[in-house]
């Protein structure tokens, strides 16, 4: 069964960077489109940000010339990464990487679907 396994949140001073990875464990057909969500308690999930399979990006206006999405090249672009510079207190919360595609299932068939992962916290305070 896929997973998406997240890294690379944490504490970090405003003006800081830091690099989420988000790997999709178990065999896909195919991946779609490839993004990152955050979450405040008591809010909204939002989009952060995605990317297609094509590599087309799309951004929040909020994290606009600050966060940059990308996948890897190598092993079937499962892995999608997300750089965010210039941080701001505002940028706390959990984030989510989220996925689209058709992910073997556990007899190996095909099987399209949205999953997510579990979530990281990014924390911008100093």
């Amino acid at each position: 069964q896929v997973q998406l396994v997240e890294s690379g949140g944490g504490l970090v001073q405003p003006g800081g960077s830091l690099r989420l990875s988000c790997r999709a464990s178990g065999n896909a057909f195919s991946i779609y489109i490839m993004g990152w969500y955050r979450q405040d308690p008591g809010k909204q999930r939002e989009l952060v940000a995605t990317i297609d399979s094509g590599d087309s990006t799309n951004y929040a206006d909020s994290v606009k010339g600050r966060f940059t999405i990308s996948r890897d090249n190598a092993n079937a672009r499962k892995t999608v990464y997300l750089q965010m510079n210039s941080l701001k207190p505002e940028d706390t919360a959990v984030y989510y990487c989220n996925a689209d595609g058709v992910w073997a299932d556990t007899m190996g068939a095909p099987n399209q679907s949205e999953i997510w992962g579990q979530g990281t916290q990014v924390t911008v305070s100093s």
